[in-house]
């Protein structure tokens, strides 16, 4: 028997290979199915069940595309009705794959039709459970992206707290847990950075399934601060049960290489987005007029998926040196499936072509320091961290202005003003300035390396939470 967590970080999402006497199960695949099919193919082996756990809201999901490529089969719960063809689970009912068994555990609370998947090894022995979003390392799904008319988050929190309970905490504490995220996902408000675990130690650390919690308090502790859930998440959802594009006519019609010409009469024609996925540094120093920056280097996938509204807005990118395919990939996983093509030599060629440029002033925060001191009273600071973050910890004469928002609160700024734009290192900051650029704010300056810059100079900084 053969276990892979295939982890990837931008997503912060955790895929399984599970192979055993020539057979395959992956649990949970990511929109592209190559890396799946190459592993299978390594061994000789084929890939015979593609197991979900849900719906996923925060990715597109490769079962679809997978299924076609390998005849596999893939499995849901119950309570999970699709628009293509599925095996429907029973509560309890196993498959054999080798020889192993996965036994399929119905743990409705995260969504209706959220399950749990149990491997038995080749001695029948309880190995691993694949929790999805049910349980995470350190916390639990959120419950409040499965809502129907006649269910709120606090019934579904409350189902949660049962399936934990009456179907999860009874099994062996040497159990392997391997959910389907870790920290940075907003499945969840406080995953760790550990993506596997055993399930004894987390009935130690894990406030979920502490077994002296009621009902009542698990459900107000797992409530308390969540956040709205990104906009992409609905939508994504509503992909992985209706069905998508095939992602090989995704990633082909997107990769096609545009000189400046055609770049600009096809951002024109179609209204494109002209998307940069450089660094910070270089985005900020000069780039297309009106371009929006989201980095690759970065969670480039879900903030692409939390500020672009329509999965269906046209694409045009502007991308590292053999960069476009992956750019490509990345965008499709959470469904932004829509891009025209990126610019073949990068701002490079833009620039030969004669283009006209913009850039946006990034001070360092020693700089930022001494115009405080002579204009405090003037300066407007726009601090676009999350408000847990500024909450802990901020510059006491910052606004807290979150990225995560800003299409909603953009409003209330003045855009014949000056703002001072900083984050905790300076990835959102400059996904913040290009945003506000691109609507008709000139008057912005980016303070390099952020709050953690910012901490380092005699600024006035709020201590207390």
């Amino acid at each position: 028997m053969k276990v892979e967590q295939i982890y990837t970080g931008c997503l912060a999402q955790g895929a399984y290979y599970i192979e055993s006497k020539g057979e395959v199960a992956i649990i949970d695949p990511l929109r592209e199915t190559e890396p799946y099919i190459t592993r299978a193919k390594k061994t000789g082996a084929k890939i015979k069940y593609i197991f979900e756990t849900h719906f996923h809201a925060d990715f597109v999901s490769g079962h679809i595309d997978l299924a076609k490529k390998t005849g596999a089969t893939i499995v849901y719960g119950p309570n999970a009705a699709t628009s293509y063809d599925i095996y429907q689970a029973k509560d309890q009912e196993e498959f054999t794959l080798g020889d192993v068994t996965i036994k399929v555990i119905h743990t409705p609370g995260h969504t209706l039709e959220s399950c749990c998947y149990l491997l038995k090894d080749e001695h029948d022995k309880n190995y691993a459970l694949f929790t999805g979003d049910t349980l995470f390392i350190g916390d639990v799904g959120r419950p409040d992206l499965a809502i129907k008319q006649d269910l709120t988050k606090e019934d579904l929190a409350g189902m949660l707290y049962d399936s934990l309970r009456d179907k999860i905490m009874p099994l062996e504490d040497d159990l392997l847990i391997y959910p389907a995220h870790g920290a940075g996902s907003a499945c969840g408000k406080n995953m760790s950075k550990d993506t596997v675990d055993t399930l004894g130690n987390q009935k130690k650390t894990n406030y979920a399934l502490d077994k002296n919690t009621t009902k009542q308090g698990f459900i107000e502790k797992l409530l308390e601060g969540i956040l709205p859930p990104p906009q992409y998440f609905s939508k994504n959802a509503l992909l992985n049960k209706q069905g998508y594009a095939s992602f090989d006519q995704v990633l082909e019609k997107g990769s096609i290489p545009l000189d400046p010409a055609s770049f600009e009469a096809l951002a024109n024609q179609h209204s494109a987005v002209v998307l940069d996925v450089r660094s910070p540094e270089e985005y900020l120093n000069q780039h297309v007029p009106n371009s929006i920056f989201i980095g690759l280097n970065g969670s480039f996938a879900p903030w692409v998926g939390a500020l672009i509204t329509d999965l269906k807005q046209p694409l045009l990118l502007v991308v590292p040196q053999g960069k476009a395919e992956e750019t490509v990939t990345r965008l499709s996983r959470v469904g932004y499936d829509n891009t025209l093509g990126y610019l073949e030599g990068g701002l490079e060629a833009w620039k030969m072509a004669g283009k006209e440029t913009q850039s946006i002033e990034s001070i360092d925060a020693d700089t930022f320091k001494d115009k405080f001191k002579t204009q405090g009273d003037q300066i407007s600071i726009l601090d676009v961290r999350k408000p847990d973050e500024f909450s802990a910890q901020h510059l006491l004469s910052a606004t807290n202005f979150p990225l995560d928002f800003i299409n909603e609160n953009m409003s209330d700024l003045d855009k014949q003003a000056p703002y001072y734009i900083h984050c905790a290192g300076g990835y959102r900051s400059a996904i913040a300035a290009s945003i506000l650029r691109a609507r008709g704010f000139s008057k912005l300056t980016d303070i390099k390396g952020g709050f953690g810059a910012l901490k380092q100079t005699e600024l006035p900084i709020s201590n207390e939470p």
